[in-house]
């Protein structure tokens, strides 16, 4: 067992009760809970529509697939997305499956977000999208990005997997885009197993999201004929547009519905463990570590050990592992990085060089909604003793 570990459950009675619920009511397809579970979230984040499906990749792919299907406007094969060159790897994928050429930008080495400053630079006339992602809880400068795409008449997609519960001047994260995706999976801020949600203020999006996340059929939509009537045979399976079989669980709807009221709270005990963290390893330079902006909702705990100190990341790991404490790469590194990039059309806005140092120098640990304080203590200690610039380690 670790004494660290990365991820841990945040469920509690209350979720194995809503649990039982709907294996007592033996519907486990997306029902009630879901539509109770959409209805609460979009209150929550203040927006008019939320589309849940079962996970926050899946999320992005009907995102992007709705974008291709707008009346107006819609996005063609060939456009281009300018993307951070840090995110998860389903960020991307969609936009690859869709046929989009991407633009990588540069990451801000402290926030470790998009470096927003190269944003003019990234122009083309073929510029149809921006992704937006802010990394481990971190809010990005989302509203200098939102400002951006109104200028040029860019769709904003805002992935917020990551971060839900983050604000920035006041206003949540997954709200600035057109369209925005959150995750619910186990290690992230509100937990329904596996799940995911787009939320948006646009009845477009929202129709077509939920077309799309059902087949592509229309039956479930509002004003859809009775099945049982004889109009409703064949609308019942009228396919409207291509889709996916993403649906979530009940279950998930009803998970999703309980730990929405402990959200909070949650945050409360994430940011009092952030506190603790950032007394005990700021001011040493040895350790980059990631800067708020705005209001985290610190996901998870960064460190990049500085490239100046010639500091041996796997001694440190080495070190980590033997103290029972889990650590993995920031999100997914420097995605161009990695063997799947070889099948996007794509390039870069001038040379990566944070986001090849984060990938290179960097890692995470976990951050959990109870008590880390011991965690964290023994934290420091360890990469006290195991990260030695080499100049020491030469002498020593």
């Amino acid at each position: 067992m670790m004494f660290y570990d990365l991820a841990s459950t945040t469920w509690g009675s209350e979720e194995i009760e809503a649990v039982s619920r709907v294996l007592a009511e033996g519907r486990f397809t997306m029902g009630e809970r879901v539509r109770e579970f959409e209805r609460a979230f979009a209150a929550h984040f203040g927006l008019k529509h939320a589309v849940m499906v079962n996970s926050g990749s899946s999320a992005n792919l009907v995102a992007v697939a709705s974008l291709f299907y707008k009346k107006d406007r819609p996005l063609r094969r060939g456009d281009e997305a300018i993307v951070p060159a840090i995110s998860w790897a389903t960020t991307f994928h969609p936009l690859q499956q869709y046929g989009l050429r991407l633009r990588f930008l540069d990451v801000e080495l402290d926030t470790l977000n998009m470096n927003v400053s190269q944003l003019e630079a990234a122009l083309t006339p073929r510029p149809r999208l921006v992704v937006a992602v802010s990394i481990l809880g971190n809010p990005a400068a989302l509203d200098v990005i939102r400002d951006f795409c109104d200028r040029h008449g860019l769709y904003l997609l805002e992935d917020n997997c990551e971060s839900m519960g983050a604000s920035l001047n006041g206003k949540p994260c997954g709200t600035f885009g057109d369209v925005n995706t959150f995750s619910t999976f186990f290690s992230h801020h509100v937990s329904t197993m596996e799940g995911g949600m787009l939320l948006t203020d646009d009845d477009e999006f929202d129709y077509l999201a939920r077309v799309i996340r059902n087949h592509g059929w229309a039956r479930d939509m509002p004003g859809a004929a009775d099945p049982l009537s004889p109009e409703g045979f064949h609308e019942a399976y009228r396919f409207v547009m291509p889709g996916y079989n993403v649906r979530p669980l009940e279950i998930s709807g009803a998970v999703g519905v309980e730990q929405l009221k402990k959200l909070d709270g949650m945050l409360e005990t994430r940011r009092a463990n952030a506190a603790h963290f950032v007394d005990l390893f700021d001011g040493d330079e040895r350790f980059i570590l990631q800067r708020e902006h705005g209001c985290s909702s610190w996901f998870s705990f960064t460190i990049i050990l500085s490239p100046l100190l010639g500091i041996d990341r796997a001694r440190v790991m080495r070190a980590m592992r033997e103290a029972g404490i889990g650590f993995r790469m920031i999100t997914g590194g420097c995605f161009p990085r990695h063997e799947a990039a070889q099948f996007f059309d794509y390039d870069t806005v001038g040379p990566l060089t944070n986001a090849n140092l984060v990938h290179d120098h960097g890692f995470f640990v976990g951050n959990h909604p109870r008590d880390l304080t011991q965690e964290i203590t023994r934290l420091r200690e360890v990469l006290d003793e195991a990260a030695r610039p080499a100049l020491v380690e030469g002498v020593s």
